[in-house]
């Protein structure tokens, strides 16, 4: 039903991730994923939610951004993210991100990057995933995806391991991926018992985990042009908590 969502939750918190992190954000996490990554830390928006229109998910979120409506010299606020699970799969989310950009929302698009990208709106600013080895889902990487890339968007690469690295580093480096947009080389925080779902798949054999540490000073040592991403949020929060 592309005139409602199936919507896990919706909060104003501070942006954790990409290039927008530390700055406060209002946060559509939709319902429904595709994929099981090994690290997944949001297992709970798998099948958990509420159907509400359009109109109504727009109210609410117009709603927590009244405080922000305005412009700084730096970035314009508010910023809105759609996250899951998988925006993508629910058509809905493309006709709301377009309403949210008239409006005059700074809209980010956060999708694992097994879907096409190329129906949503030019204005969004798009983080794609490329799923590593250790995910266990490298296999459903949708590679027709980087050619439709700008320099506004975003790539993200989770690294949870050393083969990790290497993997990202070589899909950088041959496709020169530094070159078409942003690159982003996260590190995976490790699961909390109560956020590891059953339905995650395991990592491959032979995998060996690296610290955000050892991943900062590969990424230094082997002179990348990248951006090392933390989940600002779980330094602020515990790692388990809703909503922030």
């Amino acid at each position: 039903m592309a005139d409602s969502l199936l919507v896990n939750e919706i909060f104003l918190s501070i942006q954790g991730e990409s290039s927008y992190a530390g700055w406060p954000c209002v946060f559509l996490r939709l319902t429904g994923c595709n994929l099981r990554c090994s690290y997944c830390d949001t297992a709970y928006a798998f099948d958990k939610g509420q159907r509400l229109g359009i109109d109504e998910v727009l109210f609410k979120i117009l709603a927590l951004a009244e405080a922000y409506t305005h412009k700084t010299a730096f970035q314009p606020l508010p910023i809105v993210e759609l996250t899951g699970g998988e925006p993508l799969l629910q058509p809905g989310a493309l006709d709301l991100m377009s309403i949210l950009c008239d409006k005059g929302f700074t809209v980010l698009l956060e999708t694992n990057g097994s879907l096409d990208i190329g129906n949503v709106d030019e204005r969004v600013h798009r983080i794609v995933d490329i799923k590593c080895p250790s995910s266990g889902e490298q296999h459903r990487i949708l590679w027709e995806n980087i050619g439709k890339l700008t320099a506004q968007d975003e790539v993200k690469f989770v690294i949870a391991s050393h083969e990790d690295y290497e993997w990202a580093r070589q899909v950088v480096t041959e496709r020169a991926l530094h070159r078409i947009s942003m690159v982003l080389f996260s590190w995976a925080s490790p699961l909390e018992p109560s956020q590891r779902d059953p339905s995650l798949r395991p990592v491959p054999p032979g995998h060996r985990p690296i610290t955000r540490r050892e991943l900062a000073e590969r990424i230094v040592a082997d002179a990348m042009c990248v951006r090392l991403h933390l989940q600002l949020h779980k330094f602020i929060w515990p790692p388990d908590q809703r909503g922030v």
